[in-house]
């Protein structure tokens, strides 16, 4: 991996990585439009949250502008080991999107990929950035997903309340067993 990146127009950067990427995106905002318009209610956001909402786009804009300049590096254990990472993280986006579009739209999805994760679309979408960032042995890439994660992880308190707020003790009960990011879901404690 390179300090400072070589930078250059070609066919071979990681720009055709970057379109799959944008297609998912806009499959996913347009499956969340369609399961949440007209639900909020009474609900509003601080000032805070809605800040930090603008910024969440900030590091995945600049990281696909950034790929438009970046080759990807053709023939060597970074492309393949990140066109794996890649490719699952499309898979699990993929599943995480058809999971929720296909869900009761009054009820808390906890069937599929939500049973492992409350926010399966981030992790696949955050994989798709640390496959890319390693397929082109970037580590600006790299970097710009880790501030992603950062800013993810401080809009999904924004997130959690507005589900709370729509869904109550169902989606508390959900928030309780089911780890934010990933992981084994813990056992179901029945009360006595």
């Amino acid at each position: 991996m390179q300090i400072v990146p070589v930078f250059e127009l070609g066919l071979w950067n990681a720009w055709i990585l970057v379109i799959p990427m944008l297609i998912i995106l806009f499959s996913d905002m347009r499956a969340t439009a369609a399961r949440e318009s007209g639900k909020e209610g009474d609900f509003k956001l601080t000032r805070k949250e809605k800040r930090i909402i603008n910024f969440v786009f900030l590091p995945m804009i600049v990281s696909w502008v950034i790929a438009v300049f970046l080759p990807l590096q053709l023939g060597t254990a970074w492309l393949y080991s990140g066109l794996v990472v890649f490719l699952f993280g499309i898979v699990f986006t993929i599943a995480a999107i058809l999971n929720f579009a296909n869900s009761p739209k009054d009820k808390v999805i906890t069937k599929g990929l939500y049973r492992f994760t409350r926010n399966p679309t981030y992790v696949g979408m955050l994989l798709m950035h640390i496959g890319v960032g390693i397929a082109c042995s970037s580590w600006l890439l790299l970097l710009l997903a880790a501030v992603l994660v950062i800013l993810l992880n401080a809009n999904l308190p924004a997130e959690e309340r507005y589900c709370l707020y729509r869904f109550g003790d169902e989606y508390q009960k959900y928030k309780n067993r089911t780890p934010r990011w990933i992981g084994i879901p813990k056992p179901s404690r029945t009360e006595d």
